[in-house]
């Protein structure tokens, strides 16, 4: 159902109230305006964490929009919502704040839900920043399971450019352990990935692990 079909059932639902006397339509109208902030909170968290990428200021906006978000999406039983919406809670915390730790309990929670709703975008994302934690805290071998898990899902849903980033670090973490034919087979394919999908912001990533990893 779309917003403007939400709020439209809200002002008829607000027409029955006052005029026809019939006020029990008034809570499923709520809990769709409800659906609608829950929609609009989650994208403007989501351009205020875009925004931070690129400017790398923090503005604690961004935390608050996707807590309501999942508060929102909680109340009206939205597994699914909640579940990306706790996920962005956790990301603001480890990429915004670099405190995994807070993080941490966000991402189990969302990886739950997004189990439980079937939503494997979702769960990609998680598991990429679950690999992140891994490899902060030296776990290799773990980092590297969870960004191939991710990947998996990835190619499975046709999100090129996002198994073009998760490439990258498996190149790197290649790189770590001395993989080297790994880690520039993994960079090649990311390469061409985000190439052929016009994804420039992660060519530009390609270029940056290229450098750091010395590999022409």
């Amino acid at each position: 159902m779309t917003a403007d079909t939400r709020i439209e059932q809200a002002n008829l639902s607000y027409e029955r109230a006052v005029f026809g006397g019939d006020s029990d339509t008034l809570v499923n109208a709520e809990l769709g305006l409800d659906a609608v902030e829950a929609d609009v909170a989650l994208a403007r968290g989501r351009v205020e964490h875009a925004r931070f990428l690129d400017s790398r200021v923090a503005n604690a906006l961004e935390l608050e929009l996707f807590e309501r978000a999942a508060e929102l999406y909680e109340r009206i039983g939205d597994v699914r919502g909640e579940g990306e919406a706790l996920f962005w809670v956790g990301a603001f915390h480890q990429v915004v704040r670099d405190d995994t730790e807070t993080a941490l309990p966000a991402f189990m929670r969302a990886r739950n839900l997004a189990t439980q709703a079937d939503d494997r975008l979702t769960l990609s994302y998680v598991l990429r920043h679950l690999g992140f934690a891994d490899h902060m805290a030296g776990r290799l071998d773990a980092a590297r399971e969870h960004f191939e898990e991710s990947t998996r899902l990835r190619r499975e849903l046709g999100f090129l450019p996002g198994v073009a980033a998760n490439l990258i670090t498996l190149a790197e973490l290649a790189a770590e352990q001395h993989q080297w034919d790994d880690a520039v087979a993994l960079l090649k394919e990311a390469g061409e990935l985000a190439k052929d999908t016009e994804s420039h912001g992660v060519l530009r990533w390609v270029a940056a692990a290229r450098e750091r990893l010395q590999i022409p």
